[in-house]
């Protein structure tokens, strides 16, 4: 008996058309996509402004005294007086400390006298030799005799001379007895007391102080304590160091140094001005450990606001530029083509923009193109910008004081 076939085909192709038209249908009935928001980039900027813009080499200085004396006793003795305050301002010539000088006055007592028995000595030989001189014009005794007699004064003149010479260092070390300021200055802490034994290679503490240490030139150098340590500070020196660059620089600047150089002191912990003064001193050589180049600027140091040891912010200004465009340093990005800044061009979009730049000094970078007095730089937020990003400012800030 023969079985009857069902029919699939058309079934088939009745379920592939119902899929098409539910497709078409979805297709024509979807709802349409939003669009994403433009996203708006909040970011800080500052006006380009045309400015004087001055050059400088900034550095960390040292003020130290402009003159240091170590005061060491000359002589040996028991130091008897002390006659200056801790602290104190002292003059030129001031009588510091005095040592015994008994042992010092009897040494010139004893020159003394013999240089008087040893003058007495070369009379006597002098009136000798008119003598014979007198005789032998008589030929009344030998020239050999006269010529002897010549010899005789010749030498005690040396011995004379001889007596002199030691009542001279005698008197010197009597007067060396009184201990004398060689510089005006301030005086420091005293190293030694009255009664201590004293010598010319130093001085024996009253206790173990530590106050010399408050000198840049130590006492210990010199072999002893010493009595006081004397630094000049009206002037002050500040001392500090420049790269072979900025010391290139800073010859074309100055004319081969035939004209003197602003230098200005800044404290390190306020930013405040402290003094003004001049570039005195360059070291006539290159370190050759740093590539750097000592130098000394003397300072005033009217207000005293300078003291020996304290550390400064220095800055020597090179050269003044009129009227240049300048930005915020923090406006400048570097990328593998150079330096770049965005500037906030038409609609609030930010625009990539190479630069040239020249002098950076502080907070502030010279421009010598890219940029025009006027246009609005990004000088924080740039880091999620890219070109053509739709920016909005926050803060607007200015490049420099005055246009």
């Amino acid at each position: 008996m023969a079985i009857a076939r069902r029919p699939t085909r058309p079934i088939l192709i009745g379920v592939g058309v119902l899929a098409i038209l539910i497709l078409g249908f979805l297709l024509l009935h979807k709802k349409p996509e939003k669009t994403p928001a433009v996203q708006v980039v909040p970011v800080t900027a500052a006006k380009a402004t045309a400015a004087d813009f001055p050059v400088s080499i900034s550095a960390l200085g040292a003020a130290q005294p402009w003159k240091s004396d170590i005061i060491l006793s000359q002589v040996a003795g028991v130091l008897t007086r002390v006659n200056f305050r801790e602290g104190s301002t002292v003059k030129a010539g001031q009588v510091l400390a005095e040592v015994d000088p008994s042992t010092y006055r009897a040494a010139v007592t004893q020159a003394e006298g013999q240089l008087q028995r040893d003058q007495a000595v070369l009379a006597e030989a002098k009136t000798d030799l008119s003598r014979y001189m007198t005789l032998l014009g008589q030929d009344s005794i030998s020239r050999q005799q006269a010529e002897d007699q010549q010899q005789v004064v010749k030498q005690d003149q040396g011995t004379v001379r001889v007596d002199q010479g030691v009542l001279d260092n005698a008197r010197i070390n009597l007067g060396r007895c009184r201990i004398v300021s060689p510089i005006s200055g301030r005086a420091g802490v005293r190293l030694v007391d009255p009664g201590n034994l004293v010598s010319a290679g130093g001085s024996a503490p009253s206790t173990p102080s530590t106050s010399a240490a408050t000198s840049a030139a130590s006492p210990a150098a010199a072999g002893g304590s010493g009595i006081v340590v004397i630094n000049q500070i009206h002037p002050i020196a500040v001392t500090f160091t420049a790269t072979e660059g900025d010391f290139q620089r800073l010859v074309g600047a100055s004319g081969h140094f035939s004209h003197p150089m602003a230098v200005r002191a800044f404290s390190q912990e306020t930013g405040a001005l402290i003094d003004t003064g001049q570039l005195s001193i360059a070291d006539n050589r290159v370190d050759p450990a740093t590539g750097t180049v000592e130098l000394k600027a003397n300072f005033p140091n009217a207000a005293e606001r300078l003291w020996p040891g304290q550390f400064v912010n220095v800055q020597l200004t090179l050269q003044t530029l009129s009227r240049v465009t300048v930005i915020p340093t923090t406006a400048v990005s570097r990328g593998p083509k150079g330096p770049f800044v965005f500037v906030i061009g038409a609609g609030g979009k930010a625009v990539m923009r190479p630069v040239s730049i020249g002098a950076a000094q502080g907070a502030l970078t010279m421009i010598r193109s890219g940029v025009r007095p006027g246009d609005t730089v990004v000088i924080d937020g740039q880091m999620t910008l890219k070109n053509g990003s739709l920016v909005r400012v926050a803060q607007t800030q200015q490049a420099a004081a005055g246009s």
